[in-house]
């Protein structure tokens, strides 16, 4: 834990109670702070106490006795409309932050020789697997590295403050829009497509909350900031004409003639303006398609600016893992192959996956985010066949009619079997079962982990069950 004492002897309310909330709730106990910590879930209260959280009703007291209010990232901060506890917190001056705030400024407090590095990392896409990259290169250096924010443990849940520690810190616009104070040594944008609009509003909104990744940033620091889609590109002009920090674009569409591409299955580090083909991802199994090329040139950019020998970055890539969820090889049974791709939470995450594999047995469906998988038209010939899922079922069905052979398969244990017989009479080599729903996991399950979870179970339990006609075609 990362204890918190800027509010040692100070009252602190502290709203919502999920994984980020309870660190900060105890972070700040730790440092000295009363914390009144409250959330609107009984059962998510009831959870808090029994992990020693005060819980105080913090509607029912006097706002102007409270010194900040520590938000979670998924309560409502301006759109579309204030939570009533932010009403409450504006009405009276209350500051309100969130736990990479409060994170941030326990590191601005140390003297400099005592901060440690922090690399930061956010994007619509890809976010995930390019912290947890950064983190497995740091490691593979030798260096002393913890991964945390929106992946993983609560930052402050992580080991106290250290010089030589190295922070990897995957952030969500959410977690963007609750900090001001963070300086990174390293921050990372990777992309931004059409997402969080319930939250934000409208993509003007979005920008800016994944703009702040680069506050505060002076002229040591690095701005890594992918160039591929208009948003970004446009950023990382400002950026560069503003000449703050340094400024490394990175591609997986175009040679830069200064930055880091990702083309062919190559890194090319161009960020001293000569062009050097630096790894090979055909070497490096779990980085498999244009979306993974581009973490890796942002997971090689970072690295390289931290110090780490382009050598050693090139060997990481070989045996970085993976993360569960994303492109995950759960199994090859009778020849067929599954992959587990249910952090594909919209069309353009699952346009990435249906990029690798040339012809799919894809299942989809959940709830649809705006746009539904209208995008997704050019990768339509490539799917044998679509296996659909829960809400969006029949959306998803009508755009597909005529277009890609559709099995309204309703859940995901009868997805799986079908699709497997399927695949399995098709008499193609090696054919592919996809999980990749283009959606949100809602209506059917806790969370997209646990849509993978059950997934990977399903298919695990295979060998054990009959075949199974596929039927109900729309």
């Amino acid at each position: 834990m990362i204890p918190i004492t800027e509010f040692k002897g100070r009252d602190v309310a502290v709203f919502g109670l999920a994984r980020t909330g309870l660190a900060a709730a105890k972070a700040l106990a730790a440092g000295g702070a009363r914390v009144h910590a409250w959330d609107d879930s009984d059962v998510s209260r009831a959870k808090a106490a029994a992990e020693g959280v005060t819980i105080s009703d913090i509607n029912s007291r006097d706002w102007r006795t409270f010194a900040a209010l520590v938000l979670s990232p998924g309560v409502p901060l301006t759109f579309p409309e204030p939570h009533r506890v932010v009403t409450l917190a504006e009405a009276t001056g209350v500051p309100i932050m969130g736990d990479i705030e409060l994170f941030a400024r326990a590191v601005n407090a140390l003297p400099p020789t005592q901060r440690p590095k922090l690399i930061g990392v956010t994007g619509t896409n890809g976010k995930s697997t390019t912290s947890a990259l950064i983190a497995h290169i740091l490691k593979e250096a030798g260096k002393d590295v913890r991964l945390g924010g929106n992946i993983g443990d609560a930052l402050l849940d992580q080991p106290p403050l250290h010089a030589g520690a190295y922070y990897v810190i995957e952030l969500s616009s959410y977690q963007l829009d609750l900090t001001s104070s963070l300086r990174l040594d390293a921050a990372i944008w990777l992309n931004l497509t059409p997402d969080h609009l319930d939250r934000h509003g409208d993509m003007a909104a979005y920008v800016e909350a994944k703009k702040r990744i680069f506050l505060n940033q002076g002229a040591g620091d690095w701005a890594i900031i992918g160039v591929d889609d208009a948003y970004c590109a446009r950023v990382c002009t400002e950026l560069t004409r503003a000449g703050a920090q340094h400024v490394a674009p990175i591609s997986s569409g175009q040679v830069l003639g200064r930055g880091v591409s990702a083309l062919n299955g190559k890194i090319i580090d161009a960020r001293s303006g000569r062009s050097e083909v630096v790894a090979d991802l055909a070497q490096a199994p779990a980085l498999a398609g244009k979306h993974n090329a581009q973490n890796a040139a942002a997971a090689f950019a970072a690295a390289g600016a931290l110090g780490i020998e382009a050598r050693v970055i090139a060997h990481a890539f070989t045996t970085f893992p993976g993360l569960p969820h994303r492109l995950e090889r759960v199994a090859s049974i009778d020849g067929v192959r599954f992959i587990n791709d249910s952090k594909a939470t919209n069309a353009n995450a699952a346009a990435q996956a249906l990029a690798v594999y040339p012809r799919v047995y894809w299942i989809a469906g959940g709830v649809a985010k705006d746009g539904g998988i209208d995008e997704l038209a050019s990768f339509f010939p490539r799917m044998a066949k679509a296996y659909l899922i829960g809400q969006s079922a029949g959306e998803f069905s009508d755009v597909l009619r005529g277009k890609v052979p559709v099995t309204m398969a309703g859940n995901l244990e009868a997805a799986v079997k079908l699709a497997f017989n399927d695949a399995k009479a098709s008499g193609e080599p090696h054919p592919v079962v996809l999980l990749s729903p283009a959606c949100a996991s809602f209506d059917q399950f806790k969370s997209y982990e646990d849509r993978g979870d059950q997934f990977r179970k399903y298919v695990n339990a295979l060998s054990e069950a009959p075949p199974q006609r596929s039927g109900g075609k729309a």
